[in-house]
């Protein structure tokens, strides 16, 4: 757009391109402050963007993978207080997670009291020997993700904290999640939930 004001012309970009123009000048008003502040230290200027490179990294990964590193450096603990009762430590991301033997094979479970049935992840159902490739998905499931189809199965044993269950039914989630979930089913088998303050306590 062409536009004449007070004798002179001026030009009226597209933002997209003034955007740029605007972040090239920026970026060689740094450059040249960079260069004159290195001037005749080339190999410490570049050793310093590389160290900054590589935090800004780290700091992008820690970021992506903040919940995972959360659960692992600060694991909630499933105690058995006597034979009848566990205690769950609630997580920093506010969740209770549960720690179980699917078929002998360890199995991380969040603790969801909105969920009806024990729903396993993929990977884990894989883990814990039962054959993908036999199930029908024949049920729907309702997630945080929209409706995912599920097919039923059956782990010859469930171990939570020393109480073994045998023959329990389940269900495979044929969409993505990064964990199991141990719902209502399960939770079902207990006498009494409790929560008090961050401890989940589970009567049997």
């Amino acid at each position: 757009m062409v536009c004449a004001t007070s004798g002179y012309t001026a030009f009226s970009m597209p933002g997209d391109i003034a955007y740029f123009v605007y972040m090239a000048i920026f970026a060689l008003v740094i450059g040249s402050y960079v260069l004159r502040t290195y001037r005749g230290r080339m190999g410490t200027m570049v050793q310093q963007a590389v160290i900054w490179v590589l935090i800004f990294l780290a700091a992008v990964i820690i970021f992506g993978f903040k919940e995972q590193l959360q659960r692992q450096l600060f694991p909630s603990q499933s105690v058995m207080i006597s034979e009848d009762i566990i205690s769950l430590t609630r997580a920093r991301d506010g969740h209770f997670y549960a720690d179980m033997l699917a078929n002998g094979v360890l199995v991380e479970f969040v603790i969801d009291t909105g969920a009806s049935d024990i729903v396993l992840a993929t990977q884990d159902a894989a883990r814990a020997g039962i054959s993908l490739e036999r199930l029908m998905y024949l049920g729907i499931a309702e997630t945080a993700n929209g409706e995912v189809r599920t097919a039923q199965a059956t782990l010859d044993t469930l171990e939570f904290s020393g109480m073994r269950d045998r023959n329990v039914r389940v269900y495979v989630s044929e969409g993505q999640m990064s964990i199991s979930l141990l719902g209502m089913a399960y939770l079902r088998r207990f006498d009494r939930i409790e929560i008090l303050d961050d401890t989940l306590l589970l009567h049997r």
